[in-house]
């Protein structure tokens, strides 16, 4: 049996519970893992709200890093001991073991901690999926990117820092501010202060810049639009403020020809190959120093709830993690 958080219908924080799960053995080409730490994502409030539409009951939670228990038939890339971390659907990491499927478990690397590999999963594959495989973006670009001292903003701009990309972020107070720049942002604006939009055009000599990162939805989603220079890529891959508001294709047209993507990291790491290319290329960065992780919230599993409202309420920086 292992302890696993569970919603029997869609609503607030007060929906999550823990119940007792039997585990079972895995069956072809799936592993059983048993968790030491897991992630925390705004995909997982998305889920627990009713916004990505679950069938119920639901098990929830995206990533999660432990120690592999056992394998079944057909997997070669993992064995009973090794140390893995994961990214991957189905939901259900906010738990202490849990059988899945294999293709999307990655071996962590000794010199990652388990912390660390339950942190970074599903926010560093992110960012390598945003600068990597959505457009082409080289060294001397200027990227904005919107909350930029959250977790994926703070992997995201010691990332462009380390391939020499300009990345401009916003977030909510100076503080914020303060801390996206100490990870390499070149410049960070406050937008409860200041006109973002106007302020990338004075910092990028009115030219706009090429590509906006955004997944903030529907507060940012028109001033995105205004900081983008002619034939610039938006690419919205998030919603914490709402879904963008339906908006005429044509208006992108008279804005500069821009494009729009919306991206998932679950696409990106379907293929078993790219998923642990994926996640090799993100280790790499973290056993080199470049990207650091920073955990700046725990809880443990009984204090979900409490993780949840924290998360919605906007006072997380860095990464979020459930310890067990």
């Amino acid at each position: 049996m292992a302890r696993t958080v569970v919603i029997e219908e869609p609503g607030g924080p007060e929906k999550l519970k823990i119940v007792d799960r039997a585990v079972g053995e895995p069956g072809p080409g799936e592993v059983r893992i048993r968790h030491h730490a897991c992630g925390l994502n705004f995909i997982d409030v998305y889920q627990r709200s009713g916004m990505y539409p679950m069938q119920m009951p639901a098990a929830l939670g995206m990533e999660a890093a432990g120690v592999i228990e056992a394998v079944g038939e057909g997997v070669t890339h993992l064995k009973p001991g090794d140390r893995a971390a994961y990214a991957a659907t189905p939901p259900g990491a906010y738990c202490e073991a849990r059988v899945m499927p294999a293709a999307q478990v990655c071996p962590l690397p000794d010199g990652i901690s388990f912390e660390e590999g339950a942190a970074m999963m599903l926010k560093g594959m992110t960012v390598e999926y945003l600068f990597h495989r959505t457009t082409p973006i080289m060294a001397g670009d200027t990227v904005l990117f919107h909350a930029a001292a959250g977790g994926v903003g703070l992997i995201a701009c010691q990332w462009a820092k380390s391939e020499g990309i300009r990345l401009i972020g916003t977030a909510g107070s100076d503080e914020k501010c303060a801390l996206a720049l100490a990870h390499g942002a070149d410049a960070c604006i406050n937008y409860k202060t200041e006109d973002f939009a106007a302020r990338v055009r004075e910092l990028t000599d009115g030219r706009g810049v090429p590509v906006v990162m955004d997944s903030v939805g529907a507060d940012t989603w028109e001033g995105s639009l205004n900081c983008l220079s002619p034939l610039g890529m938006m690419i919205s891959f998030g919603s914490a403020s709402g879904p963008v508001p339906p908006f005429s294709i044509a208006t992108l047209g008279a804005k500069g020809s821009l494009k729009v993507t919306r991206p998932t990291l679950f696409t990106h790491i379907a293929d078993h190959d790219a998923c642990q290319s994926m996640a090799r290329h993100l280790f790499g960065k973290v056993l080199s120093g470049d990207v650091k992780i920073r955990i700046d919230q725990r809880f443990a599993l009984e204090d979900v709830a409490e993780a949840h409202r924290t998360l919605e309420a906007r006072k997380t920086t860095g990464q979020t993690i459930l310890t067990l």
